[in-house]
């Protein structure tokens, strides 16, 4: 496709409440995997682009943290603000809901909505879990009740059902204009990036409940030797006792969440992986606003 040919380019902006189904949905619009996914809240923690280039149109996706009220560690603050920056620079924003569910965090999101001029869509995710089915309308005319949203729409992200709808009224509210990224480009993020989320994408989904949020990954080494991709990676954690958790009995822990990295960095890079993972401690990481920069958690 030339530039030329483009005639509507614009940002939105994917927000909601920590495990609604943000990254799901976008990882579905762009056809392959971006943004990493649990069953755990707060698993998104960067602000992180999808770009999609279809026929006439050039959406930017932005995917963002889950909001949530209570933000008491740095870490948490930071992602507050990453997700509340998204809101005021894009062309459109999809409020995205879980099901029949709606909580004081949802409520709490809203209230920042609309004080924004910025046209809303709500998106009523995981319609695929909702029984029975009747049950849907009500609750969307409810929901229609307490702001005036450009529109709504309901989906499933898990399936599909719904997501090319979606797209196609996001696209009537991008402005008319040039693309702004490559045709082949899908983010705006590195590859040692995108490395660094998939191990804590494996770590997250295999530990226990509390420690995915005290540990985060940091790319050392990313380098081609002949057919194969070498990548050096340091998993940070805030305390020694972290570390019997992370690396299991023998060893076999860290050796399983790095088999399964592997896999998927194989099929993302289309090449032989060699990887090699270190278990560190960085006291208190996540609360620490300096150690949070050099980890990479600036305000983007």
């Amino acid at each position: 496709m030339l530039e030329e040919q483009i005639i509507a380019c614009g940002y939105v902006a994917i927000v909601g409440r920590p495990n609604v189904g943000k990254s799901t949905l976008l990882n579905k619009i762009l056809g392959q995997k971006l943004s990493i996914t649990s069953h755990k809240p707060q698993t998104t923690r960067h602000q992180i682009l999808g770009i999609k280039t279809l026929e006439q149109v050039q959406t930017i996706y932005v995917d963002t943290p889950g909001l949530h009220k209570k933000a008491k560690h740095t870490l948490n603050q930071y992602m507050n603000r990453v997700a509340q920056q998204a809101l005021t620079s894009v062309d459109v924003i999809g409020f995205v809901v879980e099901g029949l569910r709606w909580t004081d965090e949802d409520e709490w999101i809203l209230t920042k909505l609309q004080k924004l001029t910025n046209p809303v869509i709500l998106i009523i995710n995981k319609i695929d879990e909702i029984q029975p089915k009747t049950a849907l309308l009500p609750h969307m005319e409810a929901l229609m009740q307490k702001m005036k949203f450009a529109d709504v729409i309901p989906l499933s992200a898990k399936n599909g059902e719904n997501v090319a709808a979606l797209e196609k009224l996001l696209a009537k509210f991008l402005p008319q204009g040039p693309q702004l990224f490559p045709d082949d480009q899908i983010t705006n993020r590195s590859d040692r990036f995108l490395v660094a989320e998939i191990i804590r994408e494996k770590l997250t989904r295999y530990l226990h409940q509390e420690l995915p949020y005290a540990l985060t990954v940091e790319i050392e080494e990313f380098k081609t030797k002949g057919k194969i991709l070498h990548i050096s990676a340091i998993i940070w954690l805030e305390r020694e006792g972290q570390k019997a958790i992370v690396i299991g009995e023998k060893g076999e822990g860290l050796k399983m969440i790095g088999q399964r990295a592997r896999m998927d960095l194989e099929k993302i890079f289309a090449q032989k992986v060699f990887l090699r993972l270190w278990v560190k401690i960085k006291e208190n990481w996540s609360d620490d606003a300096r150690a949070l920069k050099s980890l990479g958690y600036d305000d983007e």
